[in-house]
C-alpha cells in the first residue's frame, strides 16, 4: 500500500511538468533579457547600415507579424494599405509624425509606400513604455529629434 501511495504521489508531481512541455502551435515568448541582448546586436547592425536601422523579424504568422527595431537616425515616411502597426517603445525618445498625406512616396512592395514626405501630419512625443497603434492607410514616420537611439517592438496586424 505504501509503495502504491508513493507511485501516486510521484505521478501527481510530474503532471505539471508534462503539461508544460507542450506549448500551443504559434506560441512565442520574448523575454526582457532576450530583447535586451538583441538590442545590443541591433545597435551594432544599425551602426553599419546606410539607414542606421537594425531590424529583426521575430515571427510571421497568418494574422500578425512581429519585429524588433533599433534606430540611430530618422526613419523614412511609410504607409501600409493592409496592416495596422502597434509600437511598444523599449528605450529612447522620438517624435512620431502620424496622419496627413504622403507626397512623393514610392511603392516599395505590394500594399506598401515609403519615402517622400508627410504633409499635414500631427506630431506626438513617444518614449519608453509607450504603446502606439497606427491604423492601416495612415502615413507615419519616426524622427529621433537629435536623440541617439530609439528601440521598439513592432506588431503588424494583417488583413484589413
Amino acid at each position: 500500500m505504501r509503495r502504491l501511495w508513493m507511485v501516486g504521489l510521484l505521478g501527481f508531481f510530474m503532471l505539471p511538468v508534462t503539461a508544460q512541455e507542450t506549448v500551443p502551435s504559434g506560441f512565442e515568448h520574448w523575454t526582457a533579457a532576450s530583447l535586451k541582448q538583441m538590442q545590443g546586436e541591433l545597435s551594432t547592425e544599425a551602426a553599419k547600415d546606410a539607414h542606421h536601422l537594425g531590424l529583426r523579424r521575430l515571427g510571421d504568422f497568418p494574422n500578425d507579424l512581429f519585429l524588433f527595431a533599433h534606430r540611430e537616425a530618422d526613419g523614412s515616411p511609410e504607409w501600409h494599405e493592409t496592416q495596422v502597426d502597434v509600437f511598444v517603445v523599449q528605450s529612447g525618445t522620438a517624435t512620431l509624425v502620424v496622419g496627413g498625406t504622403m507626397v512623393g512616396a514610392q511603392d516599395t512592395e505590394p500594399h506598401e509606400k515609403r519615402n517622400g514626405t508627410i504633409q499635414g501630419g500631427v506630431k506626438r512625443k513617444i518614449s519608453a513604455g509607450d504603446i502606439i497603434r497606427i491604423p492601416a492607410k495612415t502615413p507615419h514616420q519616426v524622427l529621433l529629434d537629435g536623440g541617439h537611439e530609439f528601440t521598439y517592438f513592432v506588431v503588424k496586424v494583417k488583413g484589413y
